[in-house]
């Protein structure tokens, strides 16, 4: 799939989710999200992280997984028992490039290849709004989290997220 065909069906996602959105250019050397956040002033308590983690038992599979920046991501605990595997790793850039078309920095949880499942952790439905990646390095997308509850691929999840450390 071409990125330009990517990007066409991330904003038609949005457009047919009826929620509200924007989709705003950023410097792709600065889209990684806790320098984006200090370079274009967003707290990281408003911008997720879009993962990919694969099973490394009992087959090959990817889920993606969405929590807020300021959180970490409870792959050895919770994500390992819902996939039902003894060993869970994060996938390589390779990896999700190949899963979702999309380059780490900029992976979204938007127009995704249907037999990916997205893990959404509970804390992100409280926000008014999230950053999320837009696709692409270059683009990021700013929603209300109703977007998600809006998605048949998306499963909310309460402690899909660790607190930040002390």
């Amino acid at each position: 799939m071409s990125d330009s065909n990517l990007i066409e069906r991330i904003e038609a996602a949005l457009e047919s989710s009826l929620v509200e959105y924007e989709i705003f250019p950023c410097d792709p050397e600065l889209a990684d999200t806790a320098v984006f956040c200090e370079r274009y002033g967003y707290p990281l308590d408003v911008s997720a992280n879009t993962i990919l983690v694969k099973a490394k038992t009992g087959g090959e599979r990817f889920v993606v997984c969405v929590v807020l920046a300021h959180t970490r991501l409870d792959v050895n605990r919770v994500v390992r028992k819902r996939l039902g595997a003894r060993r869970v790793s994060f996938a390589s850039a390779h990896e999700t490039r190949a899963a979702t078309g999309m380059d780490i920095g900029g992976v979204t949880p938007i127009a995704l290849p249907e037999e990916l499942e997205v893990w959404v952790d509970a804390r992100i439905m409280a926000c008014e709004w999230v950053i999320l990646g837009g696709g692409d390095r270059s683009h990021k997308i700013k929603v209300a989290p109703a977007l998600f509850e809006r998605m048949a691929s998306a499963t909310v999840i309460e402690g899909l997220a660790l607190d930040p450390p002390a």
